[in-house]
């Protein structure tokens, strides 16, 4: 099972400071997210990838796996996406000459546990930070989450009057993540199933401190090994 994906090249010449994969929800593709990329890295210093879920389910579009129910996604269809999912990550890493170290995973709703999956999943290398909207952190027989420190910043946001995936799953989460000791950006908005703008740009500001951090914290290493 292979991934395709829209990209989003990083600008300039001097190649990207890291990637930023988002994941769409459930019955959208990767047009979906796309925009987004702009809104969370406007100076394009980030190569950008919204790859397409591999299965075709109804009500229609792609998705990432089958409804096992809330909090616990259909083992069979999920295990299989998330093979596809970490398989297609690591490449995309690799053609950018890029580590997870730099690599920021995001996504909406079934596209947010995705993210959460393959940034926290036992045996998965830790990204540089995670993005949720409107998602939850699975917990299933046969997947396993490794919560040792050090985890990467986390950053949640959930509608309080969202139906689809109740505001008590992101609070959920921010629980589960700040006991564990993960640094964690959170909002609640009074809205349903979506995404809220505002916070998307409280998102982008909070990725750039965490990307000049990282670059500086690089280049101070590198300085003590030269």
């Amino acid at each position: 099972m292979e991934l395709s994906a829209r990209v989003r090249p990083a600008a300039g010449a001097g190649g990207a400071d890291g990637a930023l994969v988002l994941f769409h929800g459930r019955g959208a593709d990767e047009h979906d997210l796309f925009p987004l990329l702009d809104a969370l890295d406007p100076e394009r210093r980030l190569a950008g990838a919204t790859p397409r879920g591999p299965l075709s389910l109804l009500p229609g579009g792609a998705h990432w796996y089958a409804l096992g129910g809330i909090g616990t996604p259909e083992p069979t269809t999920f295990h299989s996406s998330f093979g596809a999912a970490a398989e297609w990550v690591d490449g995309f890493l690799r053609e950018h000459g890029l580590g997870h170290d730099r690599l920021v995973l995001g996504g909406f709703s079934q596209g947010g546990v995705m993210a959460y999956s393959l940034g926290l999943g036992a045996g998965r290398p830790r990204p540089a930070a995670i993005v949720a909207f409107s998602g939850f952190i699975p917990s299933f027989e046969g997947f396993e989450l490794d919560l040792s420190p050090p985890l990467p910043p986390v950053a949640i946001g959930h509608g309080t009057l969202d139906n689809v995936i109740g505001v008590e799953w992101g609070r959920r989460a921010r629980a589960l993540l700040e006991d564990a000791g993960a640094e964690v950006l959170y909002r609640e908005t009074p809205m349903f199933h979506q995404i809220d703008p505002d916070f998307v740009h409280d998102v982008s500001d909070w990725l750039q401190l965490h990307r000049l951090e990282q670059l500086r914290r690089g280049t101070t290493e590198g300085e003590e090994r030269g």
